[in-house]
């Protein structure tokens, strides 16, 4: 059996996944809130410029996997309207039920499947666009995850990738002191869960730098990648193209 991180932990491959699933029960109650908080609002530009270069239309089917509390899929399911489809999934259900509850008082009802990005239960070439929001840099196998999502697609769909990154050097210095010093106390005071932070602030320092994620990208069927780097490289958004 390999080992993979969990932060900056070693743990065995087959404990990742539930070791992630129990971190996003935890925070799901405050998910929201705590986003607002950690990101000073910015979290909703960047998923605004997401939905803006994923240009959906009327009648597209999209797969919005990692949908957590549904923003992208709420987006996404009024860009392509009564004839389009859009399919949220997450390997969390505590984090699909709070999305499923907003979308509800929203008055819509979308198609939600538990499942591992790893292994799609859904045919290939089913959609027109797939996403994936803070979600990737908690695989496991990133490159099993991202030939699925290459596979699912139709020829000439797109996958974003939205995802923090690597920083602008000239800010990793404060970066990493508000990540490691204030970013658990902000999870502390409002979510009762320091560590689930302390996780993600980890959990972004391993996860692939810009160019190293491109080459994955390409290495898993994308015949072309554009990477936007959006607040000095705090987030990333890659876009791949299906041949």
């Amino acid at each position: 059996m390999g080992k993979t991180h969990f932060g900056f932990q070693s743990v065995d491959e087959d404990e990742k996944s539930s070791r992630v699933r129990s971190v996003f029960d935890s925070v799901a109650p405050s998910y929201d809130i705590m986003n607002d908080l950690m990101s000073m609002g910015l979290h909703r530009a960047w998923k605004a410029y997401t939905l803006l270069v994923a240009d959906v239309s009327a009648g597209m089917r999209v797969l919005d996997i990692a949908a957590g509390t549904g923003d992208l899929s709420l987006a996404f399911a009024k860009k392509v309207g009564a004839h389009g489809l859009v399919v949220q999934s997450d390997i969390n259900w505590a984090m699909l039920k709070t999305g499923r509850d907003r979308m509800i008082n929203e008055g819509l009802l979308l198609p939600t499947v538990v499942c591992d990005a790893e292994g799609l239960p859904f045919a290939s070439a089913s959609f027109d666009r797939v996403s994936v929001a803070f979600g990737l840099r908690n695989m496991t196998h990133k490159d099993v995850a991202l030939a699925e999502m290459c596979r699912v697609l139709k020829p000439g769909g797109k996958l974003l990738v939205l995802e923090f990154s690597k920083v602008a050097a000239p800010l990793r210095q404060a970066y990493d002191w508000y990540s490691f010093n204030l970013l658990p106390k902000i999870g502390k005071w409002v979510a009762k869960d320091e560590s689930s932070y302390r996780y993600l602030a980890e959990s972004i320092r391993m996860h692939p730098d810009q160019e190293t994620l491109k080459g994955m990208m390409k290495e898993a069927g994308f015949a072309h990648v554009d990477v936007h780097n959006l607040s000095a490289g705090v987030v990333a958004l890659h876009v791949g193209i299906k041949c």
